[in-house]
């Protein structure tokens, strides 16, 4: 079975930099999309970010390209999320998420994390 679980949310202050990971038990990422998602009480679920393993792209919201980066760790079950200049609105439970076809729809992930809290203060 596959388990996704993610860390590295905190309480920072605005302007501050933070990396969530991803790690995948069971399989690793290889041949799949990891997809990155938020959601808060204000906003439905936001698309953050996605790699796709087999192609090697990256894809990412509006809201967030210009600050936020996606990679792939060292380990092939690692997948990263880095944010720099965090802003209030970035406050929220960040997912990872698996599928085969990825996307920018959170219908298009088959496995999920819990999440890790984010919360940005000023």
């Amino acid at each position: 079975q596959v388990r996704l679980v993610e860390s590295g949310g905190r309480l920072v202050q605005a302007g501050a930099s933070l990396r969530l990971s991803c790690v995948s038990s069971g399989r690793t990422f290889s041949g799949q999309a990891v997809g990155w998602f938020r959601q808060n009480s204000e906003k439905d679920r936001e698309f953050v970010a996605a790699f796709a393993y087999s192609v090697g792209m990256q894809i990412y919201g509006d809201a967030v390209k210009d600050r936020f980066t996606i990679s792939r760790g060292d380990a092939e079950n690692t997948t990263y999320l880095e944010i720099v200049r965090l802003k209030l609105e970035d406050t929220g439970v960040y997912y990872c998420a698996t599928g085969d076809s990825g996307g920018r729809s959170w219908y298009q992930y088959d496995y999920w994390g819990q999440g890790t809290q984010v919360t940005v203060s000023s």
